[in-house]
């Protein structure tokens, strides 16, 4: 190997389809490209998309059976493999091939063509099955599919896995890789014989990137008029002005998701910002549903401290490990909160601009992941309803800003 090619990488993306491969793919452009690296994807699906002028979405171009398909198949990622070896060859420094790449023998095509460079193979596995659905049915909303009833592209998708599951052979025999987590970015194996750039690369993977998030409480309810705990009250006109305010505060705003809990009041928001902004995707999440206050919810604080004073005093001293019965306490509201954001940011993947529409313990909760605070502080942190928090959290920036939207407070 040449002196000047010992730092050259390739890195090599694989997993079944709606794991993440992409928004991986793209967070480690992005990212290495800021060390002064000449970085580039190679998609085999745009290539495909590039050199086959017909539609390509039917599961039967992926069929491992069907000759014809897996000829054209084998071609466009050879194709691309060869691209990624010529832009080391030249000026790039770091070349990523984001496809599938599941099978053994795709693998050795890849460590024969590029022998000359290190080669980094990154698989991402999820198998959260309810999410997944969620991510299938985001990926039939590509143009690709748009010719399709959208019942029809989904089982179309799913079948399309189906077939990658059938040639799927996890990494093990290749000099070096890193499987993850993709959803919980968590490493769950690793192997490192002297890979440029290697920790840098596993601390991408295992990071929470976040360029904009939008981080906004509910508008005023009816249960806030009444001093009432959780329940699934509606906006007061004057949450419902509010909910316009932040609709219209946003207007301009390049927002592709918005996440919800499964709240009325939350949703209704979500609705309003949706009329200015159409093409935006709401997802309702039960991890961003409200603490659970169990058997006091609906209640009011007085009733609460005049009905069950024991209970009233046991939270006032220790508000963050109070658990309310046959409900949640702050610590247990932690988990399921991370999990939300983490699909959150999983779906999200590299827009860039998201929006989490929540309530004051779980936006607490959100926003004291970002800020590090003591836990015995968080239940105590100001989430006001004419505000909103813009949180931006990369391995270059960190920013957290509240700022005002409506007129109202």
């Amino acid at each position: 190997m040449k002196a000047k090619e010992r730092k050259k990488l390739c890195i090599v993306m694989m997993g079944l389809p709606a794991r993440g491969k992409s928004t991986h793919a793209k967070k480690i452009l992005e990212n290495l490209s800021k060390e002064n690296l000449n970085v580039k994807v190679f998609n085999n699906g745009d290539l495909r998309r590039k050199y086959i002028k017909e539609n390509t979405s039917s599961f039967e171009f992926y069929n491992p059976d069907n000759q014809k398909t897996v000829k054209v198949r084998e071609e466009i990622a050879l194709i691309n493999i060869r691209n990624a070896r010529e832009y080391l060859r030249s000026k790039g420094d770091i070349a990523i091939i984001d496809a599938a790449n599941v099978t053994r023998k795709r693998r050795q095509i890849v460590i024969s063509e590029l022998a000359d460079y290190n080669i980094l193979f990154v698989e991402c596995v999820n198998e959260e099955e309810d999410f997944l659905n969620i991510c299938v049915e985001t990926k039939t909303k590509l143009l690709e599919f748009s010719h399709l009833p959208k019942q029809e592209a989904y089982q179309n998708f799913l079948k399309r896995i189906e077939y990658y599951k059938k040639r799927y052979v996890h990494l093990s025999d290749e000099p070096n890789y890193i499987v993850i987590d993709s959803l919980n970015n968590k490493i769950l194996k690793e192997k490192d014989e002297g890979i440029p750039y290697y920790h840098l690369i596993r601390d991408i993977l295992v990071s929470d990137w976040i360029h904009n998030l939008y981080l906004v409480r509910h508008g005023q309810t009816y249960f806030n008029l009444e001093n009432r705990i959780g329940g699934d009250s509606e906006l007061t006109e004057r949450g419902m002005r509010q909910a316009k305010d932040l609709a219209k505060h946003f207007k301009k705003t390049d927002i592709h998701y918005v996440f919800t809990s499964t709240k009325k009041r939350t949703i209704a928001i979500a609705e309003e910002i949706k009329i200015q902004i159409p093409d935006i995707e709401i997802f309702p999440f039960e991890e961003f549903d409200e603490i659970d206050t169990g058997d006091c919810d609906s209640i009011s604080y007085d009733e609460l401290r005049l009905s069950y004073p024991n209970l009233y005093e046991t939270r006032f001293k220790d508000k963050y490990n109070f658990t309310y019965p046959n409900g949640e306490s702050y610590r247990t509201l932690k988990g399921r909160v991370q999990l939300g954001l983490k699909k959150a940011l999983f779906l999200s993947g590299d827009v860039g601009n998201m929006m989490i529409i929540g309530h004051r313990g779980v936006n607490r909760i959100i926003l004291s992941l970002f800020e590090f605070r003591n836990v015995e502080d968080v239940p105590y942190i100001y989430i006001p309803q004419d505000k909103y928090f813009h949180i931006t959290a990369t391995q270059y920036k960190k920013l957290i800003e509240m700022k005002k939207f409506s007129a109202f407070d």
